[in-house]
C-alpha cells in the first residue's frame, strides 16, 4: 500500500537531500569561520524542562511520551534548553566565552502550513559568558554572514531589531504592571503576524485603559529609537536600553552589515526566556514567516539550576529559508551537482571484470568512480556517464591487454590513450 509521509514531515529523495545538505553545510561553514564549535544533545528530554522554560507557544507544541519507567519525556522542539543543561553540567570546566553552534532535528506538534512543519532542521548559534552588546552584534553578524554568502542582499531580507528590556521599561512607564508583562508579550508578538485591526481589537482585553492602549499602538508602529521616549516617557532604565541599542547599531555598522538591519520595537519574540536585545529576520516583502531570530537570555542558565551567566543566540529553520532561496532562484544555481571523476565503460563485454577491478582501484585512490552494472552497449554506457555528471569516461577495450586504456573528456569529447599505471598514480 502506498502511503505518504506523516503530515508535516518530509521524505528526502536524493535531490532533496542534496538541497538539505547544501543548506546545512553552509550553516556549518559560516559557524566555524565565525569561531563557533559544534555540539549536539539527545533528541528527547524531560517534558517538564520544556514546559517550564520555553513559553506557552512551545509548550503547546510538544510531542510528548511516557517511557517504560513512567518518566514523562518530549521530543525536542528547540535545543536552547538542552544547551543550557549541558553547559550547567560542566560550567566550571568550560573555557569562557563559550561559542557553540548546532544543527538539530526538531519537532513541533502544530498545524503544518507554508514554511512551518512538524519536523525540521534548525541552525543555532550561541555565545555564553559575554555580558556586552558586542556578543549580540556577533550573533547578528554571523546570521547575516550566512544569508549574504548564499546571495541574499539588503533588498531581499531585513533584520528587525528590538529589545525586551527597552519594551519592558517603556510598558512600565505607560502604566503596565510587571505581572501583566508576560501575557502582554504574547499578544505583542502577534503584531506583525495578524491584521492591524485585529490586533487593535484584541489589545483592550489585555490593556483596558484606552490611553495606555493608544500609547502601545504608537510604540508598536515606531521605526526609530528617538520615538520611544516621546511615546512612553523616559527614565534611567529606558535611557540605558536605548544606549545599548545605539551601540549595537554602531557595532553592526563597523562590521559592515547594518544596511541589512532596522529598528522595530514590535519585535518581541514569543519565547519566555528573552531578557534583552531581540531580533527577527524577514524576507523584504514579508510574505513569508520569519526566516530566523534570537536574542539575549541572561537568566536561562540560572533558571536551570546553574549560575547567573550572560547569554545570547539565534535560531534559523530550514523550511522558510529553503522557500526563499528557491523563490529567488538561488538554490538550484548554487547547488553542487552530483559529479563523478570517472565513469568506467567497456567496449566489449569480455572486459567487464576489468571494469570492476579498475573502478575499485580508482575509488581506493580517493576518486569518485562508477560503472554500468550490466555490460550494455558502449553508447548507452556513455549516456549513463553523461547523466551521472562524469568528468571523464574511461573506456576499456583491447588496449587493456597491454596495460593501456582510452580516456574521453565528457565536456569536449576529446579522447586520448594513456597507461593504466599513470592513471592510478
Amino acid at each position: 500500500m502506498k502511503r505518504p509521509p506523516v503530515k508535516g514531515t518530509r521524505d528526502f529523495y536524493p535531490p532533496d537531500m542534496a538541497r538539505r545538505n547544501w543548506i546545512i553545510d553552509g550553516w556549518k561553514k559560516v559557524s566555524l569561520r565565525n569561531g563557533f564549535e559544534e555540539y549536539d544533545g539527545p533528541i528527547f528530554e524531560y517534558l517538564k524542562m520544556f514546559q517550564l522554560k520555553s513559553g506557552d507557544e512551545i509548550a503547546e507544541q510538544l510531542f510528548s511520551l511516557t517511557d517504560r519507567g513512567g518518566r514523562e519525556l518530549a521530543l525536542r522542539p528547540e535545543i536552547t534548553p538542552t544547551m543550557a543543561r549541558m553547559i550547567n553540567q560542566q560550567i566550571n570546566a568550560l573555557p569562557k566565552p563559550i561559542k557553540w553552534f548546532s544543527v538539530p532535528r526538531l519537532f513541533r506538534a502544530e498545524r503544518p502550513q507554508k514554511g512551518r512543519l512538524r519536523e525540521f532542521f534548525q541552525w543555532n548559534v550561541d555565545i555564553i559568558g559575554v555580558d556586552d552588546v558586542l556578543a549580540d552584534a556577533e550573533i547578528i553578524f554571523t546570521t547575516i554572514d550566512y544569508l549574504s554568502s548564499v546571495g541574499l542582499t539588503p533588498r531581499d531580507i531585513r533584520v528587525k531589531i528590538s529589545s525586551r528590556k527597552l519594551l519592558a521599561c517603556a510598558l512600565t512607564n505607560i502604566g503596565i504592571r510587571e505581572k501583566q508583562l508576560d501575557p502582554l508579550y504574547g499578544l505583542l508578538d502577534k503584531y506583525n503576524k495578524i491584521p492591524a485591526d485585529t490586533f487593535e481589537k484584541m489589545l483592550p482585553d489585555q490593556v483596558p485603559d484606552s490611553a495606555a492602549a493608544k500609547k502601545i499602538m504608537d510604540l508598536m508602529s515606531a521605526t526609530t529609537l528617538s520615538e520611544v521616549p516621546e511615546i512612553a516617557g523616559t527614565n534611567a532604565e529606558v535611557d540605558a536600553a536605548i544606549q545599548k541599542l545605539a551601540r549595537l547599531k554602531d557595532l553592526l555598522e563597523q562590521m559592515g552589515v547594518w544596511q541589512f538591519c532596522d529598528f522595530y520595537p514590535s519585535i518581541v519574540r514569543g519565547l519566555a526566556y528573552y531578557t534583552g536585545v531581540v531580533f527577527e529576520v524577514y524576507e523584504f516583502a514579508q510574505e513569508l514567516r520569519a526566516i530566523g531570530g534570537g536574542g539575549r537570555y541572561d537568566n536561562l542558565l540560572q533558571d536551570f539550576g546553574g549560575p547567573s551567566v550572560a547569554a545570547t543566540g539565534m535560531g534559523m529553520g530550514d523550511c522558510v529559508l529553503g522557500i526563499l532561496l528557491e523563490e529567488k532562484g538561488l538554490l538550484e544555481k548554487q547547488l553542487q551537482k552530483c559529479q563523478l571523476d570517472y565513469f568506467i565503460a567497456c567496449a566489449d563485454k569480455q572486459y567487464f571484470q576489468k571494469v570492476i577491478e579498475i573502478t575499485a582501484k580508482l575509488r581506493r585512490t580517493g576518486k569518485a568512480a562508477n560503472f554500468a552494472y550490466k555490460p550494455i552497449g558502449l553508447s548507452k554506457q556513455l549516456k549513463q556517464a553523461s547523466a551521472q555528471g562524469a568528468k571523464e569516461c574511461i573506456i576499456i577495450g583491447s588496449e587493456i591487454e597491454s596495460g593501456r586504456l582510452v580516456v574521453k573528456d565528457m565536456a569536449t569529447g576529446e579522447q586520448k590513450t594513456t597507461e593504466l599505471d599513470n592513471l592510478l598514480k
